[in-house]
């Protein structure tokens, strides 16, 4: 009975307050941060299990290894998030009525929000560390990045053009696993080329995505 009555108060909460219209942004934020931590611890122990010179890497390559291994981690999030928003579902579909700009739900706000909380975990990271894990270019990429993507979180605005855009982050783990190659001592190998040609492919895909989709909704409109 204990137990149920528990359940049941976790559950209201989560329902009233967590998943509150007003509080899903900020919520999701938080939940960034910490899937963000998460995928940095889990990258760091799978690599000290599994590749036997992430021991003789030095304390600042260990660092942006497990970095971008979260990089990765919230790439391929968004990116599955982006396509299936935009090519799986209704909700910037001609089905719906109303101009597709001012469109949003619980769930694009929710990814949105994660994407934040990456961002501002990175970006504290390269600032903690400045300039090992990046220079100002990275500093100015991840500002004007956060700051779009909470603005369009927040305001519920242009949500379809942010992950039309987002869908490119599928470059992002290839152009990681490049730098892994790269530390690892394997530039020269096939596998360095491979995901050279890689990058270009999974590039090219992503924008011409992104031309087909805008040049649809633009005939529809």
């Amino acid at each position: 009975m204990a137990m149920a009555a528990y359940s049941n108060q976790a559950q209201a909460m989560m329902r009233d307050y967590l998943l509150a219209d007003p509080l899903v942004p900020y919520t999701s934020v938080l939940i960034g941060v910490f899937l963000c931590k998460m995928a940095y611890d889990l990258t760091r122990i799978l690599s000290s299990f599994y590749f036997k010179g992430y021991s003789s890497l030095t304390k600042i390559q260990r660092v942006e290894w497990n970095n971008r291994g979260m990089s990765s981690a919230h790439a391929i999030f968004i990116a599955a998030v982006s396509v299936y928003l935009v090519a799986s579902t209704d909700l910037f579909s001609d089905r719906l009525n109303g101009p597709i700009t001012f469109r949003s739900s619980i769930i694009s706000t929710s990814a949105l929000g994660v994407s934040v909380g990456y961002f501002i975990t990175d970006l504290a990271m390269i600032f903690w560390l400045f300039p090992s894990l990046g220079g100002m270019e990275y500093v100015l990429h991840h500002t004007l990045s956060l700051v779009a993507i909470a603005y369009t979180m927040l305001s519920g605005e242009g949500q379809f053009y942010t992950y039309m855009i987002l869908i490119s982050e599928t470059t992002t783990p290839e152009i990681n696993m490049r730098w892994f190659l790269d530390t690892a001592g394997l530039k020269k190998s096939s596998a360095y080329l491979i995901n050279g040609i890689l990058i270009f492919v999974v590039w090219l895909v992503s924008i011409s995505l992104n031309c087909l989709e805008c040049s649809v909704n633009k005939e529809k409109a």
